[in-house]
């Protein structure tokens, strides 16, 4: 593995002794936001996790070198990279972007095999890829729920984001046989929104719960991850009846000006921004917090649990 990964000390210590480890994705970096809110937002949110108790490993390509980790550094210098110049990662490119030496950034089915390989149990994002609005012509569904479906990691986001086909999604999780688990609420949160009109297929209640799940999978060997919805905070979220019309608008700006593919997702983010005055962003910042903390607590109790 050292033929393709460098390891920050930090994180290195932390695997070596058996302490919580939780992996960050980088996109939300170099595709999220723009500079310097990208650079201030991914330095809180390893604040975050440190402050529950666990190490954060945010995960990059850089020069064909997969970072487990960023140094302040390493991370300002990826904050700052024009996004055109950053591949966005997922499992069908991971590996030509490091044998050709690019920099890229990973989306969540990228973060899960690095994690896996790094031997990182736990990864914190905003929200999963899933199957796109007119999948049955475009055949858009992306490559996350296939990785949550044979990559043990336990992912913890605040569900599939809003601009998805929510109930295919849900769908295709279940046939993949991905278990979808609502933290503290019956109902699937949306992303923005606490509530999805989607009854959870299971609920669990404490970061203890989800770990002995999480542990137990391992040892009947049943193959793949876990995904965790954990709702916005409710002071932070934008309703479901306030959001939905502003995403139908910027699905047929998008239709309108043909945007296609991986250009999708960061458009359509961009757009709510701008039709939300930047309440979307705001939002967003604040869900990520809330996920960087349950996965902390995830993180510390399975590191309990083999301790």
């Amino acid at each position: 593995m050292t033929d393709f990964f460098d390891m920050t000390p930090e994180v290195a210590a932390a695997l070596a002794d058996g302490a919580p480890v939780v992996a960050l994705e980088s996109t939300i970096i170099t595709h999220g936001m723009p500079f310097p809110q990208n650079l201030e937002m991914a330095r809180r949110v390893e604040e975050e996790i440190r402050k529950g108790g666990a190490t954060p490993a945010t995960i990059a390509v850089i020069e064909g070198r997969i970072r487990i980790g960023l140094d302040d550094a390493a991370m300002e210098r990826l904050a700052k990279t024009p996004q055109a110049q950053v591949m966005k990662l997922s499992r069908a490119d991971l590996a030509a972007c490091v044998a050709s030496g690019r920099t890229g950034a990973t989306t969540v089915a990228a973060t899960m095999i690095c994690a896996r390989l790094a031997g990182i149990e736990v990864f914190a994002t905003g929200g999963i890829g899933g199957v796109h609005r007119g999948a049955e012509i475009s055949f858009d569904i992306s490559a996350d729920l296939q990785e949550l479906s044979q990559t043990p990691v336990t992912v913890i986001c605040a569900g599939a984001k809003a601009i998805l086909d929510l109930p295919k999604t849900l769908e295709v999780l279940e046939t993949l046989g991905v278990p979808v688990i609502a933290y503290g609420q019956d109902q699937l949160p949306a992303f923005w929104s606490r509530e999805s009109g989607l009854r959870a297929p299971l609920r669990m209640d404490s970061a203890a719960e989800i770990a002995r799940a999480a542990a137990t999978r391992r040892a009947l060997n049943v193959p793949g991850g876990q995904l965790i919805a954990n709702p916005i905070p409710a002071g932070a979220e934008i309703p479901r009846a306030t959001i939905a019309p502003i995403v139908d608008q910027a699905l047929a700006d998008a239709a309108r000006h043909r945007i296609a593919a991986k250009a999708v997702t960061p458009y359509l983010l961009q757009r709510i921004f701008e039709l939300t005055e930047g309440r979307s962003l705001a939002a967003n910042i604040e869900l990520v917090m809330n996920n960087a903390r349950l996965g902390a607590g995830i993180a510390t109790e399975l590191a309990a649990l083999k301790g």
